[in-house]
């Protein structure tokens, strides 16, 4: 199984991630975590990013899923291709044959639960903070989920404390084979 937490930066999805896998590890699932990439990059990120910037990004993200896929009956990502996408349609245009394959790559994920945008991005030394920049990536991020018709789990704004069970509920109801995770 291969879920993915999606959005903005700085909204809660790396928080989610953990306690979504420390859940399925205490209940003895084989679980890893693919972390945000873009913190590795050796190019530019945030406003400052280039297609090429960006095109790392997204293949460095597919080259740790199959990595991740390999090696664990559970795969928590810390952000899907869609949203990779989104900040480099955001700085450079869309890009129609990424996109192509973009499209191809969303249908490997299981579940994807869209975090929302619910204050200022916490300043981490590394991620842009700017208001307008992050809520313009979660709004082109919206867009390409309904562009695209991509299924997708909403977390309620505003109710930041309920999300990991309403994770847990999901992630137990959509298990393959009908294994109890929870």
């Amino acid at each position: 199984m291969k879920i993915a937490f999606i959005g903005s930066h700085g909204v809660g999805k790396t928080t989610l991630c953990y306690d979504l896998a420390a859940a399925l590890k205490r209940q003895g699932t084989s679980v890893d975590i693919v972390k945000e990439v873009a913190r590795l990059s050796p190019l530019p990120i945030n406003r400052k990013t280039s297609l090429e910037a960006q095109t790392w990004i997204l293949m460095t993200q597919i080259a740790e899923e199959i990595r991740s896929g390999s090696q664990h009956e559970a795969v928590v990502c810390d952000r899907s291709v869609l949203d990779n996408y989104a900040y480099m349609a955001l700085a450079c245009g869309r890009q129609k044959p990424i996109e192509r394959f973009v499209d191809y790559w969303m249908k490997t994920y299981d579940l994807l639960f869209k975090v929302p945008v619910s204050g200022a991005a916490p300043a981490d030394g590394v991620r842009d903070t700017d208001e307008f920049f992050v809520r313009s990536v979660d709004e082109l991020v919206d867009a390409l989920l309904e562009e695209k018709r991509i299924p997708y789990e909403r977390l309620a704004a505003g109710r930041r404390d309920g999300w990991i069970e309403t994770v847990k509920e999901v992630v137990a109801r959509t298990a393959e084979g009908g294994k109890r995770l929870f």
